[in-house]
């Protein structure tokens, strides 16, 4: 049991109660028994105790409460009390002379009883002190196991209290359930703090009720994370409506969606966590979708979280074998006559020994989401380095390559020292060595960024700005960014296939602040001449794509290497 009650003191030591009796006898009596102990407020029948309660709620360590009374007696205080939810975490002892208000008592709340005549003091104030133990550790238990924000159970207890139920009710069929707001953190920006709690408060409120009447537990994870533990449904829809029901009332505030995912019918052979993370993958897997709101933890995405188990678990031993292959896309420069080769872009490819071929488009979101993805940049910095190194030794020329720089990589303490060391071992040049980083890290924490992206560039490394126009937020600052190449968005040249004029028109301003700045652009993406044609039109400085080639491994992009020093040798 805990051991604290010293915190629920009042401020001169003693903690208060409440007499409530209309005999003055009754009142003087307890009042002598605890005045040494306890500060002693007295009231003459229900309402009056009412008031003094409402008023104390705070301080207030205890109520003595008698039945029989005129205006409001016993029971009308204690079904008022069990209604509110402060009231009713204040602990009553009832004041009786009769034995067949005890169990009435006791099961509307009454934590004890006290017998008329009061003729055992000693009896009296160890039934006292007990009960105000006892409630103030229960306080306290509250206070460590639940979420102050919303009253759920915190993520640990939530754990304990959903394998209690597992262990009272081992036949139950149970569902593991994961709720969370649909982009939560703009809510908290556009409306502030306070609106954002006061929607996670109504959603905790109406999660505890339902979960009480279906015989489950609920808890608060993260900011706008809740995870519930069900006896098994069939249909999850009229929930979710009655959790989102109401939310929208302020017509001026946030147009608020929930999504939920559920593994339903769980293992209970699995870790109680584990069942969660299932519900939680479900829930993220509809994350961006505007139609689907419940999603099922299935074979498909049981396969899928096999798969990334997998390939988390072998991504040491790949970078050790090798298994990593870099590919090269060339990038061709389209100012003259006859297109030239300008540089490359290094692009990873995951040979498995088991697996075979796996997709980027697979594992580099999976590193990313779980933090190893500097692991697998750091390799295809040094493998294109060397890959540059080797073929300057061997043809005499030099191809600059672009590498990716991921958002978690700049906040590395040696992340700029690394380059260096990689130009120094290989015996290059910085210029040579073209650093892409998307729009959208420009905007995640801009001083920050501007500092790296400026010691990049005293040190001589060219940066490269990828998949410009893909957002918003770069385009206000964009005269200010220390910035040498831009590289457009792939679903500009997607869009010229349709040869809408506004459209083309899109992309020419785009290629225009580009100019304005003195910065040259990439167009990536080009699958056509006619593509290829449009760009040289509007002013593009060069363009990637499988119009030239798809990326491809090391030994085939020397043949674009030979074919241009041929082009050279000839002119």
């Amino acid at each position: 049991m805990l051991k604290s009650h010293d915190r629920f003191f009042a401020v001169d030591g003693k903690r208060l109660v409440l007499v409530v009796d209309d005999e003055e006898i009754n009142r003087e009596m307890l009042g002598f028994m605890l005045s040494e102990n306890y500060n002693v407020l007295f009231a003459e029948n229900g309402k009056e105790a009412l008031e003094i309660i409402r008023e104390h709620v705070g301080v207030l360590s205890l109520v003595l409460l008698d039945l029989m009374m005129p205006e409001m007696d016993g029971f009308a205080v204690m079904e008022v009390m069990k209604q509110d939810p402060e009231l009713k975490k204040i602990p009553y002892i009832v004041l009786t002379s009769e034995k067949a208000a005890e169990v009435r008592s006791l099961r509307a709340g009454a934590a004890d009883f006290i017998t008329k005549p009061f003729d055992q003091p000693e009896v009296i104030l160890a039934r006292i002190q007990k009960t105000i133990e006892l409630s103030e550790d229960n306080n306290l238990i509250q206070i460590t196991e639940r979420d102050n924000l919303t009253g759920l159970f915190n993520r640990e207890y939530f754990y304990q209290y959903a394998e209690q139920l597992d262990l009272h009710h081992p036949d139950r069929t149970m569902d593991a359930v994961s709720v969370d707001i649909n982009h939560f953190h703009l809510i908290n920006e556009l409306y502030g703090w306070e609106y954002g709690d006061s929607v996670l408060k109504e959603i905790g409120a109406r999660i505890r009720q339902v979960v009480g009447k279906a015989g489950g537990v609920a808890g608060r994870m993260d900011a706008d994370m809740f995870l519930l533990y069900f006896p098994h449904s069939d249909d999850y829809t009229q929930l979710l409506e009655d959790f989102q029901k109401g939310l929208m009332k302020d017509k001026s505030k946030a147009r608020i969606r929930m999504r939920m995912g559920v593994y339903p019918e769980v293992d209970k052979s699995t870790k109680i966590e584990r069942r969660f993370d299932r519900a939680k993958l479900a829930s993220d897997n509809i994350r961006n979708s505007y139609t689907s709101f419940i999603a099922y933890y299935d074979d498909k995405l049981r396969e899928k979280e096999l798969l990334s188990e997998r390939l988390i678990n072998d991504l040491e031993r790949a970078i050790e074998e090798r298994q990593f292959i870099v590919f090269y896309q060339p990038k061709y420069g389209i100012t003259g006559d006859t297109p030239r080769l300008g540089s490359a872009e290094a692009l990873i490819r995951w040979k498995h020994p088991e697996l075979g071929m796996i997709s980027p488009g697979i594992f580099i979101p999976l590193f990313e989401e779980k933090g190893l993805i500097q692991k697998v940049d750091r390799y295809v910095w040094k493998e294109a380095a060397e890959q540059v190194r080797r073929w300057k030794e061997k043809y005499g020329l030099t191809v600059p390559v672009s590498v990716n720089v991921s958002r978690v990589d700049i906040y590395a303490p040696d992340f700029v020292e690394n380059f260096l060391n990689l130009m120094q071992e290989n015996g290059l040049d910085p210029k040579s060595y073209y650093l892409e980083i998307t729009e959208s890290a420009y905007t995640e924490d801009a001083a920050q960024l501007l500092d790296m992206i400026r010691a990049l560039r005293s040190a001589g490394f060219l940066v490269e700005m990828d998949d410009f126009g893909s957002g918003y937020s770069s385009l206000n600052m964009l005269s200010t960014l220390p910035i040498d190449i831009l590289k457009l968005d792939m679903s500009f040249i997607r869009n010229m296939r349709s040869n809408q004029e506004k459209d083309i028109r899109i992309l020419e301003l785009m290629i225009d602040i580009a100019r304005y700045l003195h910065v040259p652009v990439v167009a990536e993406g080009v699958e056509t001449e006619e593509q290829m044609n449009q760009l040289k039109k509007l002013g593009c400085d060069m363009i990637q794509g499988y119009y030239f080639s798809k990326p491809v491994p090391a030994e085939e992009f020397e043949q674009f290497i030979r074919e241009e020093l041929e082009h050279n040798a000839d002119n």
